[in-house]
């Protein structure tokens, strides 16, 4: 299978909400996704066919806008699928 890609990129994702919005967008993700982090875990985990790499650019903006708190939360999921996952990839930089 192709590689599904996501970027994203700091200066437009300054909030939670702007983050599921790129991500749903960039891996076309189901109807049913709730937009939580049990979400976001589950169709990570089960629902998205790999092999996919979300790649983050300047994820420092992101984490300044969205608060250290909110950011940790959604980065830690994200590390938790890849840990979970051999066909996931996560780049922040």
């Amino acid at each position: 299978m192709p590689m599904k890609r996501c970027t994203l990129r700091g200066d437009t994702v300054r909030t939670v909400g702007e983050f599921y919005d790129h991500l749903g967008k960039q891996l076309a993700l189901p109807r049913h996704f709730g937009r939580n982090l049990d979400a976001l875990y589950d169709v990570l985990s089960t629902d998205i066919p790999g092999p996919v790499e979300i790649t983050w650019l300047g994820a420092v903006s992101s984490e300044r806008a969205m608060g250290e708190a909110e950011f940790s939360r959604i980065v830690g999921v994200l590390k938790q699928i890849e840990f979970e996952r051999e066909d996931f990839r996560l780049r922040l930089s």
